[in-house]
């Protein structure tokens, strides 16, 4: 079984856990509950699918109940209290937590690279820059960004990149990309950084709306009364949009700027809120 700190869900890591000791033993639910000091013999198995949660105090009992020691005690805790947390911004802080336990012990949590990489928005643009500027600078690709960016700041971003293989250097030193996209998979923590980086990308379209020439932006927008089948239709035709959207930057390996593309679709009503009263 994986060690606990490849893991960035407590309820997938107590599901490993009894699957690994089932495999092994005549181990059940009950036994792992009682050992745990839970009366329910399903508890855990519940907790596990989502439908219970931990307290505190649980989680230290469940984590002494898979024998689970100081520095992993810890992190199975930040776990809990990561997936418990209501905001985005408490989450950030707890799975930082996680993340410095395991960088403490020199363990690799696998979603971390990606969620460093949403977690800036400098990251993304100076992927796509730094290859489009060989023989650059950091301080010329930081006059480059929008807005403008201090060297050191590109350093650090470039050094994360680099060591995160999603760029490498060639044989002149300049940088080249590992892989022409970068996109999230089925995970906990990076979709937290995702919304921060579409909060951070909302703001710069705002500015851009005064910053940009009208020849070097394009804004558009539509309110339609829908419903939620023709919903479910127009996210579908949304995402084969993006996918052409990125055939077309494709067909040309050059870059001469670096630019966003955000596209919102929300609701600006609630009716169906005022039908359940």
């Amino acid at each position: 079984m994986k060690d606990v700190l490849e893991y960035t869900g407590y309820r997938q890591y107590i599901a490993d856990y009894y699957a690994d000791k089932k495999a092994k033993s005549a181990f059940t639910w009950q036994m792992f509950a009682e050992k745990a000091g839970f009366s329910s013999p399903v508890y855990l198995k519940y907790v596990s699918e989502g439908r219970f949660n931990l307290s505190e105090e649980a989680a230290l009992r469940v984590a002494a109940a898979m024998s689970l020691v100081e520095y992993e005690r810890d992190y199975f805790c930040e776990m809990v209290r990561f997936d418990h947390a209501k905001t985005d911004d408490e989450k950030k802080v707890f799975f930082n937590k996680m993340l410095a336990i395991a960088d403490a012990h020199k363990v690799k949590v696998i979603e971390a690279d990606s969620y460093r990489f949403f977690e800036d928005w400098k990251n993304p643009v100076l992927r796509e820059l730094a290859p489009s500027m060989p023989g650059a600078k950091p301080l010329a690709l930081a006059r480059a960004c929008r807005p403008e960016i201090t060297a050191a700041e590109v350093t650090e971003s470039l050094s994360f990149l680099v060591k995160a293989n999603l760029l490498q250097k060639d044989k002149d030193g300049n940088y080249v990309q590992t892989e022409k996209s970068v996109t999230t998979g089925p995970m906990k923590a990076t979709p937290v950084a995702v919304r921060t980086l579409h909060r951070q990308m909302g703001e710069f379209a705002l500015e851009a709306i005064e910053g940009v020439s009208q020849d070097e932006r394009h804004f558009s927008g539509l309110t339609l009364g829908i419903t939620r089948q023709a919903y479910e239709k127009i996210v579908q035709e949304i995402a084969e949009c993006r996918k052409r959207i990125i055939a077309i930057a494709r067909e040309d390996d050059a870059t001469e700027e670096v630019y966003r593309l955000n596209m919102q679709f929300f609701p600006m009503t609630n009716k169906r809120l005022n039908k359940k009263g």
